[in-house]
């Protein structure tokens, strides 16, 4: 069996920008920059499902700021409609040693993940992918890991060419999840938006340093750095845990006033966003 295992170190800055103003970084960075293979017009979708402790451990190390720190997630690229247990997805180990994220991960298909992350059973492997599915199993069952949030939103992806292949930028926008309801198939699921859905997270991913022109980029449009992660923004929407100094609310970031106007979308606009709730789509 060849190995589907595959990992990579990187250094990731994340900054809360307005969709508006993501949208024309994302055009000027388009000049030095190519759009993602992978990343058609429009973005792609990106569902996760986290595991944690019933104290919430994963959630906890966050907060206190641990310099080793890990997580366990389920993820699935895609519109969630019509997953089936041969549909292929990720089990990843995202880690943080110091400023360092690692992130090792293996495809397959849906109903092998679950049956290794929720039935908590050993799966066929190749001799290469061994530790990465015996270091799942273990954590698994001594950390008793259970399926605690989904997280979902859509994603922009850009390249670095020439001298910057190591470079990624990514848009996510209309971030949501939920704390029920977790298999990805699930029909008509209460996803609620978890950040606001007039702000987008903007993340830049480099192997080593960052190009001089992102930062001279980030400092001309007053970008600041955030510590923000949709799964701690889960958790704390939901009311699993108290809310922290780092989760993103609301009246922090006010939608910006609009004049009225005789848009016929208008008023279907204001009435989506007002209750905070996100369908599947």
């Amino acid at each position: 069996m060849a190995s589907r295992l595959h990992a990579f170190n990187r250094f990731e800055l994340k900054y809360l920008v307005p969709v508006e103003q993501a949208a024309e970084i994302r055009d000027e960075l388009a000049e030095r920059m190519d759009r993602d293979l992978n990343s058609p017009a429009g973005g792609y979708g990106v569902w996760s499902l986290y595991y944690d402790t019933p104290q919430l451990r994963f959630y906890w190390e966050k907060i206190e700021g641990l310099k080793f720190r890990r997580k366990l997630r389920i993820r699935h690229y895609g519109t969630p409609d019509g997953v089936t247990d041969e549909s292929p997805v990720c089990v990843e180990i995202k880690q943080r040693v110091n400023r360092v994220t690692q992130k090792r991960r293996i495809t397959l298909p849906y109903g092998v993940a679950r049956q290794l992350c929720d039935g908590r059973e050993m799966i066929e492997h190749s001799p290469k992918e061994s530790a990465f599915v015996q270091e799942v199993l273990e954590l698994v069952v001594r950390l008793n890991l259970l399926p605690t949030a989904i997280t979902g939103y859509q994603r922009e992806a850009l390249v670095g060419r020439d001298a910057d292949t190591g470079l990624r930028v990514t848009f996510d926008r209309r971030i949501r999840g939920r704390d029920r309801d977790f298999h990805f198939g699930t029909s008509n699921p209460e996803n609620r938006f978890t950040i606001p859905p007039h702000l987008s997270v903007m993340e830049i991913k480099v192997n080593e340093r960052t190009p001089y022109w992102i930062t001279d980029l980030a400092a001309r449009r007053n970008l600041n750095l955030i510590r923000v992660s949709k799964y701690v923004q889960s958790i704390e929407a939901f009311g699993l845990a108290p809310r922290s100094v780092f989760h993103v609310h609301e009246a922090d970031h006010p939608q910006p006033t609009t004049t009225p106007t005789t848009n016929p979308l208008s008023g279907q606009r204001q009435a989506h966003v007002a209750p905070l709730k996100a369908g599947a789509q």
